[in-house]
């Protein structure tokens, strides 16, 4: 059971509220759309919507020898832009609508970070947990050749998300470029092992570019009550990639990680937890749960922990309406994609308590994947220092971009709106701006 159906379990109201991903997403683009007045109506209805859907089944031999069919998604939302980009994930509740709002987030998340691609998003159907490395090779392999040219360096490039690694990545270039032989095909994913013409630093960047955002918007007096990370509280739904990076980051800003979870549990510790111990026990024992020196807790009792940040790194639909009132934080930095309800963050704004929308907050990762993506196309390799100096400026930047929106909507419109809508809205007017220059073709 995974974060998301544990929160789920431990709420008999959850079903009041629509979760749907693609509903939720549709929604929050009609809240910033109004607040966009470059935007005729005609071309909101298409940025609402998606270019196109795949859905691929293919058969798979397992290792036992039996033959398995698996479903595979595959969304472009826009590539008005540039090319679609967005991660493909491993996990058994993977399915269109899904992929569909992941995929116009994505879209949404490059035009803040201002970065030149559109969004797009993928997955397969399946449990990695219970799946081996082979037959996980050849479920990438059959699904890359299924979805054959809709994927391409300048057309579609996936990259890492829930469950998928830099192997993966490799994987899937590799596939492509045998279908594809005598050209330079790096650029096709991104994510890939630095060996592989992966970049220094992408491994960290979702997190990193989470830590830069937090600072920037403490920095810039958008978290009342909080003027610095230094001995500030840190509370982490999510110790996978994102989560466990972020619990060693924000230490080192000087920070104190006083919980964290997954899928399985949480613990707290009010002295503060060691980001490389928890690391450490979760390798050993497959979970969090039971680190020596700390308080076993539920995935529900962590996000009301009290707390400076608290940081959703898990899966969408996290903080609800069933679940909003008990959060007791001074600002929601989110690491994961889609963590919040619209009914969650209308309650949070009425509280005062900011949220840092994913469209902002973990666009790090697709950041230093566009890093890399140039890096391939000019057969350079940068260092660490520079890409994560690069991504500092981009994340700064789009902070800025986001705290300056919410602004001019208060003056321009004289409507008080919260940052998430204030980064939708930034984002609309980016892509809209750029989709009536081009004209619409033919």
């Amino acid at each position: 059971m995974d974060v998301q159906q544990n929160a789920r379990a431990a709420s008999p109201t959850v079903e009041s509220e629509d979760l749907n991903p693609y509903n939720i997403a549709q929604k929050q683009f009609d809240a910033a759309a109004v607040h966009v007045a470059e935007l005729p109506d005609g071309l909101r209805n298409w940025l609402r919507g998606t270019t196109r859907l795949v859905k691929v089944e293919f058969p798979v031999e397992c290792d036992d020898g039996t033959v398995r069919t698996f479903a595979g998604y595959r969304a472009l939302h826009s590539r008005v832009r540039g090319p679609g980009k967005g991660g493909i994930r491993y996990h058994p509740d993977v399915n269109g609508d899904e992929v569909r709002a992941l995929a116009s987030w994505m879209t949404w998340k490059c035009a803040v970070a201002d970065i030149p691609f559109g969004g797009a998003k993928g997955g397969i159907v399946c449990d990695p947990k219970k799946l081996s490395s082979n037959e996980l090779r050849r479920i990438t392999r059959r699904f890359v050749v299924e979805l054959g040219d809709t994927i391409g360096p300048y057309s579609d490039i996936p990259a890492p998300d829930v469950n998928t690694t830099a192997e993966t990545m490799a994987w899937i270039y590799d596939t492509y470029d045998m279908m594809h032989p005598g050209k330079n095909n790096l650029p096709v994913v991104t994510g890939k092992p630095v060996y592989l013409g992966g970049s220094l630093g992408r491994n960290e960047a979702t997190a990193r570019g989470c830590l830069f955002v937090t600072k920037r918007a403490i920095e810039e007096g958008a978290v009342p009550g909080l003027d610095s990370l230094e001995g500030a509280t840190i509370v982490i739904q999510g110790y996978g990639n994102a989560g466990a990076i972020s619990a060693r980051l924000f230490t080192d800003a000087g920070a104190r990680v006083i919980a964290v979870s997954d899928s399985t549990g949480g613990v707290l510790a009010e002295e503060g937890i060691d980001p490389d111990a928890a690391l450490l026990h979760k390798k050993q024992t497959g979970s969090v749960v039971g680190m020596p020196g700390t308080k076993n807790i539920t995935n529900a009792e962590l996000l009301h922990v009290p707390c400076d940040v608290l940081i959703p790194a898990a899966f969408e639909n996290q903080i609800r309406a069933d679940n909003v009132d008990g959060v007791s934080t001074k600002v929601i930095a989110e690491a994961a994609n889609g963590p919040t309800t619209p009914a969650a963050d209308e309650a949070l704004f009425a509280r005062g308590i900011p949220v840092l929308p994913d469209i902002l907050t973990n666009s790090g990762g697709v950041t230093v994947s566009y890093f890399e993506w140039v890096q391939n196309n000019e057969n350079e390799h940068w260092g660490e220092d520079l890409v994560n100096d690069k991504l500092r400026h981009k994340m700064e930047a789009a902070t800025d971009a986001v705290l300056d929106m919410q602004q001019e909507i208060r003056d321009r419109r004289k409507a008080n709106v919260d940052l998430r809508t204030s980064a939708f809205a930034l984002a609309i007017k980016r892509v809209a701006r750029v989709a009536m220059n081009r004209g619409i073709w033919p």
